[in-house]
């Protein structure tokens, strides 16, 4: 009897040894596993990538308005060089931000970004950024950094997005702490290091 007790303990503590393991290794692969998801879904205003424009230009027009914010760790002036743009949706929207380092030293800074409304996220698509990369600027230094985008035509096919006339696209730039930035030129655009 107390044999078999012996036993239905370990069997009880092996159990629940591997349900907190499972739930750690959950916890590990939560995060990827949820930016796949809005990548692919375009929840929460995720943009989406794309290497090519589309074939087809549609004559429904979206106003494509900008935005631009800085976080406190961040010594730099970050501002949209237009307010909005007017596209047709499937054409090649251009827009260019202007970045400024205010402080007394070289440092390297990485932009998060959406869109709002949140649901039209999974139709914008970036086919140039300069969210894509890290970028290095030395004390005092100025650059302009383009954004080259569309609205996908198979926005169309989606009644749910019947009343969007204007979308969001927002921007803010992060300070990076990164070991590559310090043989970099300045102005130059480092590969992010975070995937």
């Amino acid at each position: 009897m107390a044999s078999s007790l012996r036993n239905r303990n370990r069997r009880t503590a092996l159990v629940a040894l591997c349900v907190a393991g499972g739930m750690v290794g959950a916890a590990y692969a939560s995060v990827p596993l949820y930016r796949i998801f809005c990548q692919v879904t375009g929840y929460g205003g995720t943009t989406q990538v794309a290497t090519s424009l589309p074939d087809k230009i549609l004559a429904r027009r979206v106003v494509v308005r900008f935005n631009a914010d800085v976080d406190r760790a961040l010594p730099w002036r970050f501002e949209p060089e237009q307010d909005r743009v007017e596209v047709r949706v499937g054409e090649e929207g251009l827009a260019f931000f202007r970045a400024r380092n205010d402080s007394k030293e070289a440092v390297v800074g990485t932009a998060s970004f959406n869109v709002t409304p949140d649901k039209v996220g999974q139709y914008f698509n970036k086919v140039q950024c300069f969210c894509f990369t890290e970028q290095w600027l030395e004390p005092g230094q100025e650059i302009d950094m383009p954004v080259s985008f569309f609205v996908d035509p198979a926005i169309a096919a989606d009644r749910n997005l019947d009343d969007v006339e204007t979308i969001t696209l927002s921007y803010t730039f992060h300070r990076t702490e990164t070991a590559s930035g310090k043989s970099a030129r300045a102005g130059t655009a480092l590969p992010k290091t975070d995937g």
